[in-house]
């Protein structure tokens, strides 16, 4: 079956994550049984492009954003590519299909004030406090995803380098710099972990001794920063890119940005560049030598 070839294509060659498979699964399926209902057709290989838009205007009228679409066509553009490339097809259906518009969705970093509060506002008197400032101060201070963060161990800890490794998509190894703060929470929390023998190499853990999982740190991060903040998210990703603002408002270069934060394109890191719009409009004005002319 040339959808579950792709899928082994993509976990196996690309290596992209199960969660991610499993989206393209979600939509090349979805998209099938489409077609199987409209057009009576189960083989993919020879769709055409006006088949794809009657699946564009369904998903329309069910009242999907052109965001949640664009992701869904380009899962079929990538399964299509992949055909291409084994020359089951010679041309790509959606070789000139362009993307509907969709509108952004700003991301409202936390403010510098806001994180101090949090960080120390938390109690370090027991093991669930202490770790769940080290979720906060890692988070924080590293830029990392949340699966990220879940699946650190304890062994990518290098206290001696003050660095921690992190494993990011399609398994690309990178080093961040720890500081003296973090450390000192880090050094805290494995004290008290040894009062909880864990039963699994990460770092972070329950009391069970076991990994943590999304929700746990979701919730961390939703339950601290509410305390503090009125803003509408207040997520894990809102702290990493709470971590790419901040960076970049000090004077921090985007390459360096781009490295700490996993990106595989200087374009990903770009967009937290829109938050310092009004910072490089007054640096313009200050600095441009015809700023305060009348011409």
């Amino acid at each position: 079956m040339l959808i579950q070839q792709f899928l082994n294509y993509l976990l196996l060659e690309k290596n992209y994550s199960k969660h991610t498979v499993l989206a393209y699964q979600t939509d090349l399926m979805a998209f099938k049984d489409f077609c199987e209902v409209e057009f009576d057709q189960t083989d993919l290989e020879n769709v055409h492009y006006n088949q794809i838009r009657s699946w564009i205007v369904s998903m329309v009228n069910q009242g999907l954003t052109n965001r949640t679409i664009n992701r869904k066509i380009t899962s079929l553009k990538t399964f299509y590519k992949f055909l291409q490339k084994t020359e089951v097809i010679s041309v790509n259906p959606l070789q000139k299909h362009k993307a509907l518009k969709a509108q952004k969705n700003v991301q409202i970093p936390f403010t510098q004030k806001e994180v101090d509060k949090v960080i120390e506002g938390i109690e370090e008197d027991d093991f669930e406090s202490v770790r769940n400032k080290l979720i906060v101060e890692l988070l924080y201070s590293t830029g990392m995803r949340r699966d990220e963060l879940i699946n650190i161990k304890e062994k990518d800890v290098d206290l001696y380098n003050k660095t921690i490794k992190v494993l990011g998509k399609r398994n690309k190894e990178r080093f961040v710099p720890l500081l003296p703060s973090v450390i000192q929470t880090l050094t805290k929390y494995l004290e008290f972990k040894k009062e909880y023998p864990s039963k699994v190499e990460e770092l972070l853990v329950t009391k069970k001794g076991l990994k943590i999982y999304e929700t746990l740190v979701y919730r961390t991060i939703n339950l601290y920063f509410s305390q503090v903040s009125v803003k509408v998210k207040k997520s894990p990703h809102i702290l990493r890119h709470t971590f790419a603002t901040h960076l970049l408002n000090e004077g921090a270069d985007l390459n360096s940005v781009k490295e700490l934060l996993g990106h595989s394109s200087l374009a990903s890191t770009q967009v937290y560049t829109h938050n310092n719009l009004s910072q490089i409009k007054d640096m313009f004005n200050k600095a441009h030598p015809r700023s305060n002319k009348n011409d």
